[in-house]
């Protein structure tokens, strides 16, 4: 993952461990004092909450322990790589994207920051300028020339 990603991992992380689970647990003492807890939706939804939020702290601990620092230094920008921001010309709808390509932590297809796991994230590692790829998407076939390729700054 990139720097960037580590860093927005660990600040989602400690915001989950501090803040978050002390909300998790004002909700789940709340909800304890609505009554019978056999009966008690709002119960229920505080455990359940609690749940989501203790598998996503557990997958985040997995994810920084066993993450892999890219270090920009030592990316050859000839090259499509993690942390890479790649220009590509879409043929079937004749315009241009630029994509981010982010490890799986960092993926935010809504802001063009794709995994190096997605379809067109993993056609599109290892290409050079002027490269045409073939990818097949969940929404059809996609082709697509890469462009430009530069480094994300994480400045955006």
């Amino acid at each position: 993952m990139t720097r960037q990603e580590h860093e927005a991992l660990l600040k989602r992380q400690e915001y989950l461990t501090t803040e978050r689970r002390q909300e998790v647990a004002q909700n789940l003492q709340t909800a304890r004092g609505f009554g019978d807890l056999s009966e008690n939706a709002e119960y229920d939804d505080a455990k359940n909450e609690q749940a989501i939020l203790e598998a996503e702290i557990a997958v985040n601990d997995i994810k920084l322990t066993n993450a892999k620092i890219i270090d920009e230094n030592e990316i050859d920008e000839s090259r499509v790589h993690i942390g890479s921001v790649v220009q590509v010309y879409d043929k079937e709808f004749d315009e241009k994207v630029t994509y981010s390509i982010v490890g799986s932590a960092g993926s935010d297809p809504l802001s063009n920051k794709i995994s190096q796991e997605s379809p067109i994230g993993a056609a599109l590692l290892g290409k050079e300028v002027g490269d045409i790829v073939q990818v097949e998407t969940p929404g059809g076939l996609v082709e697509l020339e890469v462009l430009a390729i530069g480094i994300d700054k994480g400045e955006n």
